[in-house]
């Protein structure tokens, strides 16, 4: 989340915001999120009532694209098993209480919520 970030910030290329000990798992997920960006923003933009992406801060447009990466591609993380979609939703709104501003779990929290119903009305998401 945080090379995602700086990536989309900086304009740097991804690979220079990753340290050395960034697992596979997190580089696949920030490269994945940043490859469907446009795509998740279009998602975020859709739940994100009143709010359109561009106005939402760089930090926590980052973790909601992370979290619907999980959410949506769970085929681009290795891993044995997919990420639950409830974990990934936990884990945003952990990330945003860290390190955004203390509207921003709640804010992450519900739009990643609306995300989910969405899809799982759609069957996409077991």
């Amino acid at each position: 989340m945080i090379a995602l970030y700086q990536h989309d910030v900086t304009g740097r290329e991804l690979d220079q915001a990753f340290k050395a000990s960034d697992s596979l798992l997190t580089r696949a997920l920030a490269h994945a999120a940043a490859d469907k960006a446009e795509e998740l923003d279009e998602v975020i933009d859709r739940h994100a009532h009143g709010w359109s992406v561009q106005r939402i801060q760089p930090l926590e447009r980052s973790i909601m694209r992370v979290a619907l990466v999980e959410m949506l591609h769970p085929d681009v993380a290795p891993s044995d098993e997919p990420i639950p979609a409830e974990g990934a939703i936990e884990e945003a709104v952990e990330s945003a209480k860290r390190f955004c501003g203390s509207d921003a779990p709640g804010f992450v929290n519900g739009v990643l919520g609306a995300v989910l119903r969405e899809v799982r009305e759609n069957a996409r998401i077991p």
